[in-house]
């Protein structure tokens, strides 16, 4: 087992690294003016606190108990560090190899470069807990099963994906289109009522100020869209745990700006949260999450979904 295990490592390491496309060091802020923008994608700073590295290792770690962790799409492994620091085994991989190398200090040699619509270098049901947090939208709608299929490969238990999505959510506030297809787009879509899926047409995604789609969104698409094919790929919803996580994502103030699902394995038990109440303020005081200011609307917004699965 052990031989084989490493010959499907070798084999791994002698492929042709993925190609990181945009993602390269501009995209992490590198050489850009933090104060100038200028309409163009990716960061004008990434650390761990903008990149909001602690809030989602802290929801991990509080409602899915992980053991044995990986972060897809992990950059520049700042969720990674963060778990590591909450005793988890946890892991990460991402495309960019520039990512991979500037590692921050706390997951340097537990992240790799990887791509996710490749067979990733772990073995079937490595991992109990899979985040994939603001990643899936950067694939082409085409690669997006192959990609879910490998997720469903290495995960034995539950995936926190973040996800920009527009239309009705079943298990938290409903998603947007605005910024993510052109202003004078968004009515006409609007117009096709709550059962358009998309994804959206490339044509009409939102572009920066080189023309390339916004932050390399290339997949957009509904609530339904991107449940249903998690489902194709042997996931299951699991909107009880989305519930239990909206108050916290609205809490950290961070409802507008993460879509959030929950899915697992066929058969996967439900995790145990993390409920000493000391040992959850320690955290959350260290990270300075019990400093972040909540919006009224967004706490509104999670109450009636909470109310309406209640009924």
């Amino acid at each position: 087992m052990a031989r084989s295990r490493l010959s499907r490592l070798a084999r791994w390491r002698h492929r042709t690294p993925p190609d990181p496309g945009p993602y390269d060091g501009r995209y992490y802020g590198a050489g850009r003016n933090p104060l100038d923008r200028m309409g163009l994608s990716g960061y004008e700073r990434y650390d761990r606190t903008s990149s909001n590295a602690e809030a989602a290792a802290y929801l991990l770690w509080r409602f899915l108990s992980p053991r044995r962790s990986l972060d897809v799409g992990c950059a520049l492994g700042y969720v990674v560090e963060a778990l590591r620091e909450l005793d988890v085994d946890a892991s990460g991989c991402d495309l960019s190899p520039y990512a991979i190398d500037n590692a921050t200090p706390g997951a340097r040699g537990h992240v790799r470069v990887a791509s996710l619509i490749d067979r990733l270098p772990f073995d079937d049901g490595a991992f109990d807990v899979v985040s994939v947090l603001e990643t899936l939208e950067h694939l082409d709608p085409a690669d997006v099963p192959r990609a879910l299929a490998e997720l469903r490969r290495v995960c034995r238990g539950h995936v926190l994906a973040t996800i920009p999505s527009f239309g009705p959510n079943q298990f938290g506030p409903d998603g947007w289109l605005n910024a993510k297809v052109p202003d004078d787009r968004v009515s006409d879509y609007l117009d096709l009522g709550p059962d358009y899926g998309g994804p959206i047409p490339h044509a009409d995604l939102s572009r920066d100020a080189e023309g390339e789609p916004v932050e390399g969104h290339l997949t957009i698409a509904s609530f339904g869209w991107w449940t249903t094919l998690f489902e194709a790929a042997g996931f299951e919803r699991r909107g009880n745990i989305e519930l239990l996580i909206h108050p916290h994502l609205a809490r950290f103030g961070l409802t507008k700006f993460w879509n959030l699902y929950v899915f697992a394995a066929p058969g996967a038990p439900e995790p145990a949260s993390e409920s000493d109440p000391a040992r959850l303020a320690e955290v959350e005081h260290r990270w300075g999450l019990d400093r972040r200011v909540a919006d009224p609307a967004d706490m509104a917004a999670v109450q009636a979904a909470i109310d309406a699965n209640a009924q």
